[in-house]
């Protein structure tokens, strides 16, 4: 495997005639979306022996739409040089070396179809445009000439490789033109044959046409066809050949000399190897040309299904052509090819590079047709990455463009073997998952809900899950099966199910072994298991630890669920993040530290990750859930959503997270230390995937269409970019309809797509965005949340419509138009204009019967005639005959005289007018005028013409006819969008049930309940569902108080409280606090006020955060350590030690006399009440079960002050309890916090506060007799000595105590590091930081008189002295440094093996002799710079197998109490002798010279020990 970067690009844009190109030397580039890439090929690639030679070396960025067309410069000296034309309206010169635009014009002021870069002369880009413009522009001197040869749509031109004044256009229509732009683009010949688009042109690369032996007779079958204006002088006299490609499935060969064509090629159908034909290939054809160089009798073309054809041009009657890569299977595109470009290489091999829309991109040797190689592409959003976990470097990517990639990244031979699955897919590929053990077997989801399982290794379509989600599948995961699938048999059990996470918020467990059968939605378990009643949260995310014991359950409101199988109890809630959660990963369990298995990192629509550790909460297994409010790390710097967090498998607490302000991010999480960022995506990132094999490898995607391999160690930057990234904005920017002089038509045929079959392999842009259809180039891919609901029916109403009926003014101007025979003309729809002046008049009604009325309108001697047969047909006594029956029927509107039969008659033929004419209305009311209601009634219900009138005049026909009628009603109603007066006349029909589905159905919530609550009974269960329903909407959309409502209006108030808290905010918190409070969730209740309280104390709201904390009485232990808090701040504000002043302090925290510890006691006594040990011990209990992880010196100062107040308030309480052992507990784990986040200060003013007087007070209490908690307290002495050390020391420097405190102050920044890094066992890296830290400067000749406190405090110092301390921290240092030095060795041997794959290929001496050679040149390099270094991997292991086992050996107490460094405390002593002598007596210094001999051997002592102990 090459340790070089790689990238897996976006597809080539299709449909477009020139949009890639080559240039000699090996650089090849191709339009993809709205940039070009860049790729290197040939010997220069610098790609590894025995792969494939080539690379993508770069992109040129900086387009806004779709890139239509690219062109290299073919001119020696400027083959850096290339155009490329874009839907935004620009042509743009790009240097490929600097990747910058050197100029731009936007001359064009429609879509740009063609390209060309002429041969011919160096500076001359020409380009065409759908309207038919064409512009030539000189670079050099930047000139441009516009040309309008015809009004047709440009589809391809090519500028002549032999003439510089010669380009041939070709247009949608199948004309071809070649015009001499010197002539101000007079047309030379128009080339007639094609009756298609011309898809390609190609120039015979040799002037002349004596290349080719076509007679004058040839084709004597096309006539003549007349050119343009033909001098004898014109520049083609001596003519050349020219290829042109159509659509129309020919390629015609022709002549310029002659001006017609010579040879006509049919494409031929072959069958494809492996099926049938394709009944849509023969509609779907590109047919593109290249006329390979020095070969005018050979032509290259596409043809129907992605085959390449090498056609011989010699026997033109024979139409011989060969296949490309007839031998190889497979070798082919397999779908049409759209551009064809040479390239020769700098070994001289002829190349062919073919793009098609199968979104691979072929190198095909010219010598032997064969394929060389294969880039495959990207034609959507990476939307997931996944290892297989059995086939190591089997790498699974799912496209937005409805196919799998499986990736072989192993591969020696090839490093892009790639396979595509798209069977079955047909939709956005979302999620992917592979069975842990079962080879080969990937699961996968869909954004249209599906999930499926693919077998890898063979080509049989996949097995689908018959339940599918509603909305978007989110995750996959594979863990132990539980109730029901648990409960068969062993035979019937699988031992493993799949677990999928949807849209709709549902994780269903599926069968892999009966996908047929029904997936089971895990809530019903939970809900039994646990007895839940509320309604569950909204699921988001589903993981399972590695050991199949817990699963994890991330929730839309932020939290996060821990359950334990068999049947998913509930053993822990995360309440940390407060948006949807994106991400949830394990730590992986085969680490130097398994503890760290428990590790849970979880990423959310905030840009904060949270790590948490859940050991302690797993091996309890409490009877109750336990709600966890403080994660154990927390990582800041993205700036936008984490969409996936990874860690990696070969460290312990390293991880990788993806995000939404295009970064990836690796972190150190034990120190919360951000190591490296990876900036390569130009888009926001989706998913992020560790190498299994290489720890320096991690692999990327996103919304850019790409996916990345990186290596860590080559990233420059270290963090995320703070601010808003230019990402969001430019996609904000880019999504603005760029403003254009004239509304461009959007030409059909350049998007023929939109017409094709979807087979799984079609752009996904094409099905969802309203932006340009090329490949996937639209700015918007519909992939924002993916979560958005409907709209809540308050803002979606829709207004009610009637069918609105125009009615033609001059009825009488027809009349005359009007025959017998009854053949009506229908009168043409007025223009706007006539209409709004003839509504202005005042309009007569229409007649009910104008056929009849008209024709009593004609002639006399017609109305005459009227009466005679009238007066035959009503005295004739006998029959009448057939003459006059003849008459009747002719002249129906007799009927208005004679029998009801004949009137019947006249009534039907005017019913016939009138629907005709488009006036329903009126035929209604004839029919009813007849007495036939009931039909009526349903010719109009099946013509949609129903009216109210109509409807109120039913029940004239009886009950079952009314009653049908208002159902027809309500259904055409609904067509018509008018759903809430449809729901009316339901309800008008008793059909109450009906009417409120049918508004819920449509989203009108509001009305709905309205109807329920007005017709129903309260307890029906349908009301429950409809507040259900429009809350869960209304919370998606951020409407929390109406939401809150409607679950409190569905007897669900836990719900309520819980949207109400979503939005965070203080005010939203409180109110959340007091409704659990009022409807009695107590326990959400409290949870909902302190995080109010945590929030008010970010602004130091104090009072505010008092206020919130009295909403239950079980945060009063809380109250008491806010009350601490809030005094200590005060305390430290006025001696000008905090950040930050406050204005809201509460009024007892005005007081500041007496002992800091009075005080507090005073305060909880008058303001809580705080008086009998009772109070206090119950208190002490309440606070005791609260724990928060250890600082690190990245802690936010409020929170650190926060904790370390908790563990003051637990002092104190004990203290008042008469419980001297918690105490003691207590103050140490304040002293070891402040301690531990490099907080000198606070540490110093701890126990200024609490213990002015130092520790005899406590030792006194404690009594003589050793206790459990004596090495505790020996501890806390320690840090007590250590502190009133360093402030003596500095004392020596500056006599003045003004300036003292200043000197502490500036003192804590430089010192945060070093107290971490002791705590953790000291680094290498801490000797210039020590230095600083204990070299004062300051004058020795001041006053060093030493007062009786001083000499006390000097000879007490012996207490540090600790032989056991020193043994055990000097093992902790020895373990640090040997474990930095493996590191180092490490990440130099990977270093040099990445500089040697990429600079001369891999080792010829193999892998094993370069590890060791490279271990052995840094061994040389340390045993230079320290003697003591061990020389060999070996002796370093053995060195730290033997620091391990001296701290095995040390007894808890010594380990589990942290105590100050005391080789630190020794240099401190021996400097304060230095500068003033006879300070300190001989026997302590002759003893910390003794312990730093002895224990000062590693590297960050090492220095001082020479100094000190010559």
């Amino acid at each position: 495997m090459g340790q070089e970067p790689r990238t897996l690009p976006p597809s080539p844009n299709w449909y477009c005639a020139r949009c890639s190109d080559a240039v000699p030397g090996g650089l090849f580039g191709f339009a993809a979306r709205t940039s070009v890439f860049l790729v290197r090929v040939g010997p220069g690639a610098g790609a590894i022996p025995g792969t494939p030679p080539f690379r993508v070396i770069g992109e040129l960025v900086g387009h806004t739409e779709r890139v239509s067309g690219f062109t290299f410069s073919h001119h020696p000296g400027q083959y850096n040089l290339c155009a490329t034309s874009s839907d935004d309206g620009t042509v743009k010169i790009w240097d490929v070396e600097t990747k910058a635009v050197v100029t731009e014009h936007a001359l064009h002021q429609h879509t740009i179809s063609a390209l060309h870069w002429s041969p011919q002369v160096k500076d001359l880009i020409v380009s065409g445009d759908e309207k038919g413009v064409v512009f030539c522009y000189w670079l050099n001197r930047n000139d441009i000439q516009h040309l309008f040869i015809e009004p047709r749509t440009i589809f391809c031109l090519t500028c002549s490789p032999h003439h510089e004044d010669l380009v041939a256009i070709g247009y949608k229509d199948g004309i071809v033109v070649i015009i001499d732009i010197s002539k101000k683009g007079e047309v030379i010949h128009r080339l007639r044959g094609h009756d298609d688009e011309i898809h390609s042109i190609a120039w015979c690369p040799l002037p002349g046409e004596d290349c080719l032996s076509i007679s004058q007779e040839e084709n004597s079958e096309e006539p003549e066809i007349p050119n343009g204006k033909v001098t004898p002088q014109t520049p083609v006299a001596k003519g050349c050949y020219l290829a042109t490609g159509s659509k129309d499935q020919t390629i015609r060969i022709w002549s310029c000399s002659r001006g017609r064509g010579v040879m006509v090629l049919k494409l031929p159908f072959l069958k494809r190897r492996g099926g049938g034909i394709d009944p849509t290939i023969k509609e779907r054809l590109w047919l593109t040309l290249h006329w390979p160089k020095d070969q005018p009798t050979q032509l290259v073309s596409s043809c129907f299904g992605g085959e390449l054809l090498l056609w011989d041009l010699t026997q033109s009657w024979r139409r011989k052509y060969t296949l490309f890569s007839a031998s190889s299977e497979g070798q082919n595109h397999s779908r049409i090819v759209f551009n064809l470009c040479p390239l020769q290489t700098e070994d001289d091999k002829q190349l062919l590079l073919s793009t098609s829309m199968d979104r691979d991109v072929k190198c095909w040797d010219m010598a032997t047709l064969e394929c060389c190689w294969s880039l495959p592409s990207l034609g959507g959003f990476a939307y997931k990455l996944a290892f297989s976990p059995v086939d190591m470097g089997c790498l699974a990517i799912g496209v937005g463009d409805g196919m799998i990639r499986v990736w072989n990244t192993l591969s020696i031979k090839n490093n892009y073997d790639v396979k595509n699955f798209w069977q079955g897919v047909k939709s956005k590929v979302t999620a992917l998952s592979w069975h842990p053990t079962k080879e080969g077997c990937l699961a996968f989801g869909t954004d249209d809900g599906k999930v499926g399982l693919y077998d890898t290794y063979s080509n049989k379509p996949p097995q689908i899950s018959s339940t599918y989600h509603k909305k978007t599948v989110y995750t996959l995961a594979w863990g132990p099966p539980l109730p029901p699938i648990s409960l068969g048999g062993e035979g019937d059990r699988p031992s493993l199910t799949l677990y999928s996470c949807g849209g709709e918020g549902i994780v269903l467990q599926h069968n892999p072994w009966k996908l047929s059968g029904e997936a089971y939605d895990i809530n019903k378990l939970i809900r039994d298991t646990n007895s839940i009643k509320y309604k569950l949260p909204v699921h988001t995310e589903v993981s399972w630890k590695a050991d199949g014991k817990i699963m994890a359950l991330g929730n839309e409101d932020g939290s996060i669920e821990i359950f334990q199988v068999p049947n998913l109890k509930l053993i822990c809630t995360i309440q940390q993040h407060h948006k949807l959660v994106n991400t949830i990963s394990w730590h992986h369990e085969h680490g130097s530290q398994p503890e760290l298995s428990y590790l849970m990192a979880s990423g959310s629509n905030n840009a904060v990750i949270y790590v948490h550790n859940l050991k302690t909460v797993i091996e309890s297994n409490p009877e109750s859930p336990v709600t966890i409010t403080e994660p154990y790390r927390t990582l800041l710097g993205h700036t936008a959503k984490i969409t996936s967090v990874a860690w990696s498998p070969h460290h312990d607490g390293r991880l990788v997270s993806a995000s939404y302000d295009g970064t990836a991010q690796v972190w150190d999480v034990l120190r919360e230390e951000p190591l490296c960022n990876f900036r390569g995506h130009r888009g926001r990132l989706l998913c992020v995937a560790w190498s299994p094999l290489d720890p320096d490898c991690i692999y990327s995607g996103a919304d850019d269409f790409c996916v990345y391999k990186w290596l860590t160690t080559m990233q420059e930057h270290s963090r995320p970019p703070q601010g808003k990234k230019s990402i969001e904005l430019e996609k904000k920017r880019l999504s603005q309809p760029k403003p254009k002089p004239k509304k461009k038509k959007k030409p059909i045929s350049r998007a023929p797509v939109k017409q094709e079959v979807y087979d799984g392999n079609e752009d996904e842009s094409i099905r969802e965005s309203s932006g340009p259809v090329e490949n996937g180039v639209s700015d918007q891919e519909g992939e924002e949340e993916a979560r958005e609901p409907e709209l809540p029916s308050g803002i979606a109403s829709v207004a009610s419509r009637e069918p609105v009926t125009c009615t033609p003014v001059s009825v009488g101007s027809e009349k005359s138009k009007i025959t017998v025979n009854n053949k009506v003309t229908v009168l043409k729809k007025e223009s706007p204009k006539e209409k709004s002046e003839s509504i202005t008049k005042k309009r007569k009604a229409r007649s009910m019967l104008p056929l009849t009325t008209s024709l009593d309108h004609r002639s006399k001697e017609e109305l005459h005639q009227d009466c005679l047969v009238l007066a035959t047909a009503k005295h004739s006594k006998a029959e009448l005959n057939e003459d006059v029956s003849a008459d009747l029927e002719e002249r129906f509107h007799l009927g208005l005289f004679t029998d009801r039969t004949a009137l019947y008659r006249m009534i039907e033929v005017e019913g016939k007018g009138h629907l005709e004419n488009g006036h329903p209305e009126l035929f209604h009311q004839l029919m009813f005028w007849k007495g036939d209601l009931k039909g009526v009634l349903q010719t109009a219900a099946e013509r949609g013409e129903l009216t109210d009138s109509l409807v109120a005049m039913a029940p004239v026909a009886g009950y079952h006819v009314w009653l049908w009628a208002v159902e027809a009603f309500a259904k055409q109603l609904c067509f018509q969008d008018q759903y809430v007066k449809a729901a009316s006349h339901l309800l008008s029909i008793h059909k109450v049930y009906e009417a409120v589905e049918l508004l819920k159905s449509n989203h009108f919530y509001r009305e709905a309940i309205a109807v329920a609550k007005a017709r129903l009974r309260p307890e029906d269960p349908i009301l429950k569902d409809l507040y259900l329903t429009w809350g869960s909407i209304l919370e998606k959309d951020g409407h929390y108080a109406v939401a809150a409502k409607c679950y409190l209006g569905a007897a669900s108030a836990y719900d309520a409280a819980k949207v109400l808290s979503k939005k965070g905010d203080a005010a939203s918190l409180r109110t959340a606090a007091e409704l659990a409070s009022v409807v009695g969730e107590n326990e959400l209740s409290s949870s909902l006020a302190l995080r109010c309280a945590q929030e008010l104390l970010l602004v130091q709201n104090w009072v505010g955060a008092q206020e919130a904390l009295k909403l239950h009485e079980s945060l009063k232990g809380q109250r008491l350590v806010f009350c601490l808090l809030e005094l200590l701040s005060k305390h430290l504000e006025e001696r000008q030690l905090s950040e930050g002043k406050s204005s809201s302090y509460n009024v007892w925290a005005a007081g500041t006399e007496g002992p800091f510890v009075e005080r507090v006691t005073a305060v909880w006594k008058s303001t809580f009440r705080l008086e009998t040990p009772e109070q206090y011990q119950a208190a002490l209990e309440q606070l005791q079960s609260i724990k928060y992880p250890s600082a690190t010196n990245n802690t936010p100062s409020k929170q650190l002050l926060l904790h370390i107040c908790h563990d003051l308030t637990l002092a104190v309480l004990s203290q008042q309890a008469a419980s001297w052992d918690a105490a003691v507990e207590a103050l140490l784990h304040a002293v070891v916090r402040s301690y531990d986040s490099g907080n000198f200060t606070i540490m110093q003013e701890v126990y200024s506060a609490f213990l002015p007087e130092g520790c005899d007070h406590l030792r006194d209490k404690l009594g003589e007799h050793q206790s459990p908690i004596t090495p505790a307290f020996k501890s806390l002495e320690a840090f007590f000595i250590y502190g009133r050390l360093y402030e003596f020391w500095w004392s020596l420097s500056r006599p003045c105590p003004e300036s003292s405190v200043w000197v502490r102050a500036a003192h804590r920044k430089t010192t945060s590091a070093e107290q971490s890094q002791q705590t953790d066992g000291a680094s290498p890296q801490e000797t210039d930081t020590k230095a600083s830290r204990t070299e004062p400067s300051g004058p020795p000749e001041l006053d060093l008189r030493l007062t009786e406190e001083s000499e006390q405090m000097l000879i007490t110092c012996k207490e540090l002295f600790s032989e056991k301390h020193a043994s055990l921290q000097n093992s902790q240092r020895t373990v640090a440094e040997v474990q930095e030095t493996l590191a180092d060795m490490i990440r130099q041997h990977q270093k040099s093996q990445v500089c040697k794959s990429t600079a001369n290929g891999p080792d010829k001496n193999g892998p094993e002799q370069v590890a060791e050679r490279s271990l052995s040149s840094l061994q040389s390099q340390c045993s230079q710079e320290e003697k003591n270094q061990p020389l060999s991997l070996p002796d370093l292991t053995k060195r730290l197998t033997e620091a391990n086992e001296r701290i095995a050996k040390f007894p808890e107490s010594v380990k589990l109490w942290p105590f100050p460094d005391v080789l630190e405390c020794c240099l401190i002593l021996l400097h304060v002798g230095a500068q003033c002598p006879g300070s300190v007596t001989p026997d302590m210094q002759q003893r910390a010279q003794e312990l730093l001999q002895k224990y000062g051997n590693t590297k960050v002592y090492r220095r001082y020990c020479q100094t000190f102990c010559p």
